[in-house]
């Protein structure tokens, strides 16, 4: 058994970070600091009780008013957007998922683990084929949609969007919105697919760098899968802990200004990476949100274990994310550690 029958996920990966000479392009994980009021006046002591299943009052009510015609009702706190994913699917219970592909690589896992079964539907240049959608989107229960993506950074257009409402809303299928990098997009506002059968989840993570917190949330104006999900996690995780749903409460009372200079760095950071990439002559998408790239390159396995191993640079394997002949970087990391890694694949392309 080979060194690289060991890549099977991005497990031998997550948490290397900043040892050993490592530059890991691997985990998307924002490097920098949450908003001040994040931590400002926490009460830990008060914290270490159980909380409620759906989640505490005052932050579900926070949500609330960011969400038209919502209540604290439409909404359940989770262990990060995974947590919501999870709850929904096995609150769906049945039939076909349709994915964009490439999808974010825990996607297949957890409709699988629901019982459900995922159908793909091709990216053109990254985004959504809305003709492959229509001939796909008949034999599902349910889409989802995740906008900006991981692993592409590309965001939907509005007129995407717009269709996609309109086609699951006359067919009654679920639209699950995956929107946990809704405020990391350069090119426009963010756009919050409409409609009684949309699902939207979000996460505290990467707006606030929070990853490690665990906070998320899902919202649905359909009760019935919301009430259902209160069940499912009644018996399995229970309440979200209290002390972040603190810290997210107070994290949304951070001024506008905090998430613009986090756009402003990572749109820095993105023009940096795509020249660098595409002046190695690497075929890419440039994103458009969230802080992605997903280079092609030749025998991505071993590329990847040979920038591993020899040049001590992490990036994720395609194939993870359904794209088998390129590799995810994310530019989650400061900007000279970006010169330097790409530095380091210059070297590694030099020396095939």
């Amino acid at each position: 058994m080979s060194e690289l029958d060991n890549l099977t996920s991005p497990s031998i990966f997550i948490g290397r970070q900043g040892e050993d000479d490592i530059i890991s392009f691997g985990s998307g994980q924002p490097d920098l600091p949450p908003p001040k009021e994040a931590t400002e006046g926490i009460n830990i002591r008060q914290d270490l009780r159980y909380g409620l299943i759906q989640g505490e009052y005052e932050l579900r009510y926070a949500l609330s008013r960011e969400y038209p015609r919502s209540t604290a009702e439409n909404f359940i706190i989770t262990n990060g957007a995974s947590e919501g994913l999870d709850l929904i699917f096995r609150a769906i219970g049945k039939g076909k998922v349709l994915l964009p592909k490439p999808y974010y690589y825990s996607y297949p896992h957890i409709i699988r683990l629901a019982g459900m079964e995922s159908v793909y539907t091709e990216l053109n240049e990254g985004r959504i084929d809305l003709d492959d959608f229509r001939k796909k989107i008949d034999e599902c229960t349910a889409v989802l949609i995740n906008s900006p993506s991981n692993p592409t950074g590309r965001i939907e257009s509005i007129e995407t969007l717009k269709e996609i409402e309109d086609i699951t809303s006359r067919k009654k299928i679920y639209v699950i919105s995956d929107e946990v990098y809704k405020d990391l997009i350069y090119e426009r506002e963010n756009y919050h697919i409409q409609g009684d059968q949309v699902i939207t989840v979000n996460s505290f993570s990467k707006t606030y760098a929070m990853c490690g917190v665990r906070v998320g949330y899902l919202w649905s104006s359909d009760q019935s899968i919301v009430d259902k999900a209160i069940e499912i996690k009644t018996h399995t995780s229970m309440n979200t802990n209290l002390v972040g749903q603190d810290m997210a409460l107070r994290a949304m009372k951070a001024p506008k200004e905090y998430i613009v200079a986090q756009q402003n760095i990572w749109r820095e950071r993105r023009d940096l990476i795509y020249k660098g990439l595409c002046d190695l002559g690497l075929d890419l998408w440039k994103p458009e949100g969230a802080f992605y790239v997903l280079p092609r390159v030749d025998r991505p396995r071993e590329f990847l274990w040979r920038l591993y191993k020899k040049y001590h640079v992490i990036t994720y394997l395609g194939e993870w994310f359904g794209a088998p002949d390129r590799i995810r970087l994310s530019y989650a990391l400061d900007k000279k550690d970006i010169e330097e890694g790409l530095n380091r694949i210059d070297l590694a392309l030099k020396n095939i």
